[in-house]
């Protein structure tokens, strides 16, 4: 089923960027300009995922991330120009869930919706198709994944970075890129924990894991998920 998802966003082009990704993904998206007006629409529409800019008027989004926490659970995704670690920080400690720095992809936006929206339990799994490369299939709304028909179970981490991965097939990300997408604040995650978890992860998903088929090593760079 979709989600009710509020968008609080000054900037007009940016706002209806937003919308229209979230909306192809099956979502119901209210879009508000202020502060203000994004903290009554929260109380009288109780969304399931709130998309908050950091900079906005009348009540920024550091703000009114800090009053809807202390009145809900709703998962809160922040949108800041910010990149210093004590922004970032900042974020945590007014409660938000998650946040995306300025500029970035709607593809990647909708990603993150869609794991916010999956570890706060908001089914989705009707509005997201199932990647298929080879006998590999990943289906992100029911958090599957399955090789030649057979069910693999995999850590929330390992399935996190399939994920991140299999957002934009062939694209080489580096591992501070899988952290960031994959895990969101927990920012303690070294680099080096991610090439373990790709380790395990091949151990699942391939034939072998010393020739992969599906996670490929992009040397200099990272790993990418081969293209259908």
């Amino acid at each position: 089923m979709s989600a009710r998802i509020l968008v609080a966003e000054d900037d007009p082009k940016q706002a209806n960027l937003v919308r229209v990704y979230l909306e192809r993904e099956g979502h119901s998206v209210l879009v508000v300009g202020d502060g203000r007006t994004a903290l009554e629409q929260a109380r009288v529409r109780k969304p399931d995922l709130v998309v908050l800019d950091v900079m906005m008027p009348q009540v920024d989004g550091l703000d009114v991330c800090r009053i809807l926490r202390g009145e809900s659970e709703v998962p809160i995704l922040l949108l800041t120009a910010r990149t210093t670690e004590d922004d970032m920080l900042l974020g945590l400690d007014v409660g938000a869930d998650d946040y995306i720095t300025k500029p970035y992809s709607p593809r990647e936006l909708a990603a993150r919706v869609r794991a916010l929206l999956r570890r706060s339990g908001v089914v989705t799994a009707g509005n997201q198709a199932i990647l298929k490369v080879g006998d590999l299939e990943i289906d992100p709304g029911r958090f599957e994944v399955r090789v030649g028909g057979r069910p693999i179970v995999l850590t929330a981490k390992e399935f996190g970075i399939l994920e991140v991965l299999a957002g934009e097939p062939g694209r080489a990300f580096t591992r501070a890129q899988i952290i960031d997408r994959a895990f969101g604040f927990d920012h303690y995650v070294l680099e080096r924990t991610v090439d373990a978890h790709v380790m395990n992860l091949r151990r699942k998903i391939e034939e072998d894991a010393a020739e992969p088929r599906y996670v490929q090593t992009v040397y200099g760079r990272g790993y990418r998920l081969a293209e259908s």
